[in-house]
């Protein structure tokens, strides 16, 4: 049977039935889910809408999720089931293939700003590197019959990742409501049921790389002698000491912004075994008198241990002048590989460094 949602007001100790009414037009519902798409029930970012296809259709609403998956949202209109569905499974097919640069283009044709800094305004965080990984087709309508629910329910258990969602609108006096159902709840879905996409990941240029640098260190320290450092754990140490020598590395200050940029020299020592150059003459870095702590409880074991690499830097602002945007990209590991695009050209046009892509 088709899912049925009824709502009744308590006046005293009696529950008075409200009678569902039609909304002017499906397309109010369009409007709605533009606004705020998590009427859905989850945080979604709207990237397009009456996006085109290849073929000539258009698509209502295109969203993606914060872990960087999309969600096609077809509403129902006066088509038939068999319509819809069928037209949701061509989108479906279409959006599947899209790559991370299709998906970013389609984002920023729509919104009025970057697409980085539309998902961080909405999820709070940069966007993952891989984009478009798994896929979620939606019918939306504002109700639902018999038969759009036989055909949803039947595609679902060959794990084709589809569901209905329905709205009934309510009014009661000078108020106005808005409930949602869906066919099959979310938690419904196994992994046999989600579209794997082919990689979507970010292409990486091979060279450039981001470092956080923050805690109880000192910029100061780092910028004046020449070094990174991360350390007090494995989560912490087993990044660090992945960077190669040659490797460009980009130096972020967590809550602060971006500070500097320079090429690794050579490969990640313990503290107290790295050195440093002061005036081309090697000197122990730990003999050095040090405005940041580089000491961690049980650093005898290489997990603990504070790992030095040293960097020739080629530009370096002082922390007060670090650079920081909406959008940029920032990650807890200490060190990890820069692909986004967005950050590597904001980066190379602030520090004014050329040919970022040589």
């Amino acid at each position: 049977m088709p899912v049925e949602m009824r709502m009744w007001r308590i006046d005293g100790h009696s529950p008075k039935p409200l009678k569902a009414s039609a909304l002017p037009t499906e397309n109010e519902l369009h409007q709605f889910l533009r606004q705020d798409p998590s009427l859905l029930g989850e945080a979604l970012l709207v990237i397009g809408s009456e996006v085109i296809t290849p073929y000539g259709k258009r698509l209502d609403l295109l969203a993606i999720d914060a872990d960087g998956n999309l969600h096609v949202l077809e509403l129902k209109r006066d088509r038939t089931p068999r319509e819809v569905v069928a037209q949701m499974l061509d989108y479906g097919s279409w959006v599947s293939t899209l790559s991370r640069d299709d998906v970013i283009d389609i984002a920023e044709r729509y919104l009025s700003q970057p697409f980085e800094a539309s998902f961080e305004e909405v999820f709070g965080v940069t966007p993952p590197d891989e984009l478009n990984g798994e896929l979620q087709l939606t019918v939306v309508a504002s109700s639902l019959d018999a038969s759009s629910e036989r055909i949803v329910a039947y595609l679902r258990g060959f794990g084709v990742p589809i569901n209905a969602v329905f709205f009934s609108y309510i009014e009661d006096e000078d108020r106005r409501y808005l409930a949602r159902s869906w066919l099959a709840v979310s938690d419904e879905r196994s992994a046999s049921s989600i579209a794997k996409s082919t990689s979507k990941r970010a292409t990486w240029n091979g060279l450039d790389w981001y470092v956080s640098f923050g805690g109880d260190r000192s910029w100061d320290d780092a910028r004046r002698l020449g070094f990174l450092s991360a350390g007090g754990g494995k989560f912490y140490t087993q990044t660090i000491r992945t960077l190669p020598e040659g490797a460009r590395v980009w130096v972020n200050i967590p809550q602060t912004g971006y500070v500097g940029f320079g090429t690794v020299t050579g490969p990640a020592v313990r503290f107290n075994d790295a050195q440093v150059a002061l005036e081309g003459v090697p000197v122990s870095l730990a003999t050095q008198p040090l405005a940041g702590s580089y000491t961690h409880q049980g650093a005898e074991t290489d997990d603990n241990a504070e790992w030095v690499v040293p960097v020739q830097w080629i530009r370096t602002v002082s922390e007060t002048a670090a650079y920081w945007e909406k959008g940029l990209f920032a990650n807890q590991n200490s060190a990890c590989k820069l692909r986004q695009e967005f950050t590597l050209d904001r980066l190379a046009q602030h520090f004014d460094i050329q040919n970022i892509d040589g």
